[in-house]
């Protein structure tokens, strides 16, 4: 199956360059589809806010690969309970982490949505 994901071409500055696009604010990639994110912090982290992600489900999603921030933390219980009961894993790192490996996972072909909080 062909692949449009979009790359990430930059991070900072409290946004992202998509495929040479600036987005404001925090970004949430399912099924190669960018779309704006309200969550700002970890401590916004629902599983509500992950909805798109969890409705894709696990024939879409494999695993969601989230930037929590400037600096590494565990995401809230109900929000990793909710993704585990999904049937879809979660892999959890900085933003600038996160944004930089999201571009080898897409060229590696890998069904991942990715949850990226703006730094």
């Amino acid at each position: 199956m062909a692949r449009n994901a979009p790359s990430i071409d930059a991070y900072g500055d409290g946004g992202f360059r998509l495929d040479g696009a600036r987005h404001d604010g925090s970004v949430l990639i399912v099924a190669d589809e960018p779309r704006s994110w309200s969550v700002t912090s970890l401590a916004e982290l629902t599983p509500e806010s992950l909805e798109p992600v969890l409705a894709a489900g696990r024939v879409e999603v494999e695993f969601v690969l989230l930037g929590v921030g400037a600096r590494n933390a565990m995401p809230p219980r109900p929000v990793r309970e909710a993704l585990q009961q999904a049937g879809i894993g979660l892999e959890f790192m900085d933003t600038p982490a996160a944004a930089r490996l999201y571009n080898v996972l897409t060229a590696e072909g890998r069904r991942l949505a990715a949850a990226l909080i703006a730094v």
